[in-house]
């Protein structure tokens, strides 16, 4: 597996069930609320300084997603996607790049067109179950819940760029006066 994820280049995600819980939750004036965990995104944007790209494709339109994904820096966006394998080609050939070097976090059956193409696929502990047999790595954590951290975390390991990238956060003068 180190070989495969060292491959990486970019790291594409589902939203609903991967960046959350799953769970649509709308206000009294139907407005749509999310929960991100904020372990994950601090976990993109790592992957992301060390020149690794962050996409998002979801089957669902979301002002939510939008706003997360440019606090985020993600400029990969596709929301709306019923059918999510044409979005991915697009990126591919737009990023210059081959399956071999996209990783992919999806967590249901609308995922699988992807999932079986990527050089490296992951999903979230409480996935769909069918989705479980098709991937190269099933979280520990759920969706919204750190899993999404968890494979940031395993791509910037098998990069070699984890002790460079996280020696500043473990030396006891960081941040202090």
């Amino acid at each position: 597996m180190e070989k495969q994820l060292a491959k990486i280049k970019l790291l594409l995600l589902d939203v609903d069930g991967v960046l959350t819980d799953g769970r649509i939750i709308y206000d009294n004036h139907g407005n749509e609320l999310k929960a991100f965990d904020v372990k994950d995104g601090h976990g993109l944007k790592m992957l992301q300084r060390t020149g690794i790209k962050v996409g998002i494709i979801t089957g669902r339109s979301s002002a939510v997603v939008t706003r997360r994904a440019r606090e985020l820096g993600i400029e990969i966006l596709y929301q709306g996607a019923l059918r999510k394998l044409e979005p991915y080609l697009e990126i591919l050939s737009a990023e210059g790049l081959i399956d071999e070097q996209v990783a992919y976090i999806g967590d249901d059956l609308v995922d699988l067109p992807i999932l079986h193409r990527v050089g490296f696929s992951a999903t979230v502990a409480d996935a769909v179950a069918d989705v479980f047999p098709y991937v190269d790595y099933i979280a520990t954590h759920p969706g919204g819940c750190g899993a999404v951290r968890e494979i940031c975390d395993l791509l910037l390991r098998a990069s070699g760029q984890w002790d460079k990238l996280t020696k500043k956060y473990f030396d006891p003068g960081f941040m202090t006066d």
